[in-house]
């Protein structure tokens, strides 16, 4: 049986700040192929750490996956969330780890695919170059866009965008938003994990557009590397991504369009 081609290309980059607290790792095992990227939460110690131990353990748990179900998905974040608290036993909560969460396994034989989240690093979905799909972010400011309170563009800078309602070494269960069933993929569909520092500069529409103008994974990524480096700020937060491009790079079908002021800098608001 044939399987799908799958190209993958990863950046992590320190941005401003001293120290690179998130993390990643993609790889393939046969037919599957996965990627996960992790956020030391900020301004809590050890975020480094906890971001590497959720990398490490959830790849490990989708290298040994032969088919992955919602339900394998959602246990193996669990036990892995379990699995941090236990090394942190008896901390006070502002010396506990954290981290957010992103996970993407495909099999490239039956064509489909399963994603979880933790946090707000997110997973963006393409289709015929647009984004058909972006995971909801555990987050206060979401669920003021969600509840009316806020307007996306209202959401864009506010002053709590940062808080997080869930996160991996919180205390008590964690609950990981898991997709209920297998996504079917095809050639010319395309997947972006990335941590908040990466998405908060973005809207769609510029992620569509480097899509549109790239020609291989790598390609996008660098585009969104640039743009990001252009706009960075003075203390520009860690950035990093995972790019999954499913298929012959010449059966994707990309929407035209130009880089322009508009779609750099208010992307927190627009993208889900």
């Amino acid at each position: 049986m044939a399987m799908l081609q799958v190209e993958i290309a990863a950046r992590s980059e320190v941005g401003g700040r001293s120290r690179n607290e998130d993390d990643l790792r993609h790889g393939v095992s046969g037919p599957f192929c996965y990627a996960v990227l992790a956020d030391g939460a900020g301004g809590h110690r050890g975020g480094n750490v906890a971001s590497d131990m959720v990398v490490r353990m959830t790849a490990l748990g989708l290298q040994s996956a032969t088919q992955a179900t919602p339900e394998y998905l959602t246990q193996l974040v669990c036990d892995t969330h379990a699995a941090i608290n236990e090394q942190q036993q008896g901390k006070r909560s502002a010396e506990r780890m954290h981290a957010t969460l992103v996970a993407l396994w495909i099999d490239t034989r039956r064509e489909e695919a399963l994603w979880t989240h933790v946090g707000d690093s997110r997973l963006y979905m393409l289709r015929h170059g647009r984004v058909c799909h972006v995971t909801r972010d555990d987050s206060v400011v979401q669920r003021m866009v969600d509840a009316g309170y806020l307007t996306p563009e209202e959401a864009v800078g506010h002053p709590h965008k940062n808080q997080l309602l869930s996160a991996m070494g919180t205390e008590g269960p964690v609950e990981p938003s898991t997709l209920e069933t297998h996504m079917p993929i095809e050639d010319g569909d395309a997947f972006l994990l990335c941590s908040d520092g990466w998405w908060d500069l973005f809207s769609k529409r510029a992620i569509e557009a480097a899509f549109a103008a790239a020609d291989s994974a790598e390609d996008w990524l660098d585009r969104m590397g640039e743009a990001i480096r252009a706009a960075a700020r003075p203390k520009q937060d860690n950035y990093s991504a995972v790019a999954v491009w499913i298929g012959d790079p010449s059966e994707t079908t990309r929407m035209s369009g130009l880089w322009d002021d508009d779609t750099i800098g208010g992307g927190a608001g627009k993208a889900p």
